[in-house]
């Protein structure tokens, strides 16, 4: 990001300000300092050198590194490249990332408040912050809402009062309604500098692993920028945004969702061209209410596509393919179910239709299908793909037989980007990134199958067929699954059915808070001994259990909410956790 404090002014106003209408906003209130200069901290010290934490809800994680939030520090700082004029060239929604160059986010969260640490954001070089409300920090507070408060209104020239301050190396506080859509606003405008072919990836399950690997695939010809890690929400997202420049060929952005309308507006700032769905399952159903309000939710995706892009949608699942009626891009259809009939001819389906199409008839041409799929454990897996008469024998550095829907996707939008099928597998064999599942060695010989990050019916039963597919070797096959959340009426159906899976591939499961109860009744009743169900009711209880069983040989999968601690277990028990 490269932005004048007035530029950033502009965008969060919501409208386009000029010189003459930003001097018409209202100077709230103007401080040289304040006694000290001081934030005062968490633990209540007035220090320069406060801790902040923005606690913020919705997925936008702190960084202890040099990042926050997906935002990258700059390394040059401030600068006058622009005629003279200062450039913020970083955000931060962590004060103690703050820094010369830099925009400060004032965050409300559910611990601490953003607001909070604005001074502290200042005294470490920040040049300008937004904020929902006036705070005790040095500088100029402008209030840019759209009505602003009448009481503190006054008429000034804030352009000349901005320009004051920020030749003086004061601090500027934009007050606005609401600093998430201010920032939003900001990422917004910047998209709208350059032109990136953009990349959405949405879905139940799998859509981090499916962003990493489209990355990696594309870097091979583009220079491609990504969200890190799961910044895929409403702040995460336009962080990532802010980080694109004119060298950018390629966006790829993972976008997560809790209600409808969130990727709605994910894709008004993002402007994708290619939109790839990975699957439906009841994934935050308890907060949406329902399947039809998932699908809907999911579905902005492909509804904000142009005439000219791209929907990659998933022919193996009825809902995923149902989407292709409600967008106006060209469908990239992709699956394991081989085309009816000879390859290259149709796909027989009473299904869906896809947009713009009568009947039941999918032309096979934009459809990539694989088949003879070959797990190889902690190896990665092999399989075939196939498309337009191409036959490619494939291996990828992916766990567990279910990952070649992953490089399915990946590889479909390689072809609509025109890469190479030498440059596609490539770039599923170079992954930068340790992917979602871990292996590492456990304790006491043990090998540990960390997938603690998240937990669904449809991930659990995907670590479980995994897990039956890795060789043993004078051990055991042994599962620890805990509670899995926001599953609504689906809650009961979905432990259940994991039960009944795990009691086919397991030698011992254990179980892990009260929800996970009904994996281990399902489990027994679906044959598993009551000797090898063990059924705890917190991690503490589990790990005890654990260090005193585990022994060399034994392979085990850790997977569950982080509700109820199941990364707490998989830490303590790896190798170099072993204090006992």
């Amino acid at each position: 990001m490269k932005l004048t404090p007035q530029e950033i002014a502009r965008a969060v106003s919501g409208v386009a300000l000029d010189e003459r209408g930003l001097a018409m906003a209202r100077l709230a209130r103007s401080e040289t300092g304040q006694s000290g200069g001081a934030a005062r901290s968490e633990t209540g010290q007035s220090s320069g050198a406060a801790r902040s934490e923005t606690g913020q809800s919705g997925g936008a994680a702190r960084s202890e590194t040099g990042q926050s939030g997906g935002a990258a520090r700059s390394e040059t700082g401030q600068s006058g490249d622009r005629a003279g004029h200062v450039l913020l060239t970083s955000v931060a929604i962590d004060s103690r990332q703050a820094g010369p160059g830099s925009l400060f986010v004032a965050l409300p969260g559910e611990r601490t408040d953003g607001h909070d640490y604005v001074a502290h954001a200042f005294s470490r070089g920040a040049q300008m912050a937004l904020v929902g409300r006036p705070v005790e920090a040095p500088g100029v507070l402008i209030d840019v809402r759209p009505l602003g408060a009448p009481e503190q209104a006054q008429e000034s020239s804030i352009w000349e009062a901005m320009q004051a301050a920020v030749a003086a190396g004061q601090p500027v506080c934009l007050w606005v309604d609401d600093p998430i859509l201010a920032l939003q606003r900001i990422a917004t405008a910047w998209r709208a500098r350059f032109n990136p072919r953009v990349v959405g990836i949405t879905g139940s399950v799998g859509k981090t692993t499916t962003k990493e690997i489209t990355a990696a695939v594309l870097r091979q010809r583009f220079v491609t920028l990504k969200n890190p890690g799961n910044q895929n929400n409403e702040i995460g997202l336009p962080l990532t945004v802010l980080e694109l420049d004119e060298s950018h060929q390629m966006l790829v952005l993972e976008m997560g969702m809790y209600d409808v309308g969130e990727i709605a507006q994910l894709c008004r700032i993002a402007r994708p061209h290619v939109g790839v769905i990975t699957n439906i399952g009841p994934v935050h159903l308890e907060r949406l209410g329902s399947m039809e309000r998932i699908v809907q939710a999911k579905t902005e995706l492909v509804q904000a596509l142009p005439a000219d892009g791209v929907a990659v949608l998933n022919a193996d699942d009825p809902l995923v393919a149902g989407m292709a009626s409600q967008t106006q891009a060209r469908v990239f259809w992709y699956g394991l179910t081989p085309p009816a009939g000879r390859v290259g001819s149709r796909i027989e389906t009473t299904d869906y239709t896809p947009a713009g199409r009568v009947g039941s008839r999918i032309e096979t041409t934009d459809y990539l299908w694989a088949d003879e799929i070959e797990s190889e454990g902690l190896d990665g897996i092999r399989f075939r793909f196939h498309y337009q008469g191409d036959v490619l024998h494939v291996r990828a550095p992916l766990l567990g037989r279910h990952s070649v829907h992953t490089a399915l996707r990946a590889a479909a939008v390689g072809l609509v980007e025109g890469l190479s099928w030498e440059e596609i597998v490539r770039g599923m064999q170079q992954l930068d990134v340790q992917l979602r599942l871990i292996a590492a060695r456990g304790l006491n010989g043990a090998t540990l199958l960390d997938d603690t990050y998240n937990a669904s019916p449809a991930s659990t039963m995907a670590a479980l067929n995994l897990l039956a597919d890795l060789p043993v070797h004078n051990g055991r096959r042994i599962a620890v699954l805990g509670d899995m959340l926001e599953l609504g009426s689906y809650e009961e159906e979905g432990h259940r059915k994991v039960g009944v899976r795990a009691a086919d591939v397991v030698d011992l499961l254990v179980t892990v808070g009260q929800r996970a109860r009904l994996i281990a009744e399902e489990a027994l009743a679906a044959g598993l001994p009551a000797g090898r169900v063990l059924a705890l009711a917190n991690a503490q209880a589990a790990l005890a259990e654990l260090r005193s069983i585990l022994g060399p040989g034994d392979v085990v999968l850790v997977k569950g909410s982080r509700a109820v601690h199941m990364d707490d277990i998989a830490t303590a028990l790896t190798e170099q956790n072993d204090d006992r």
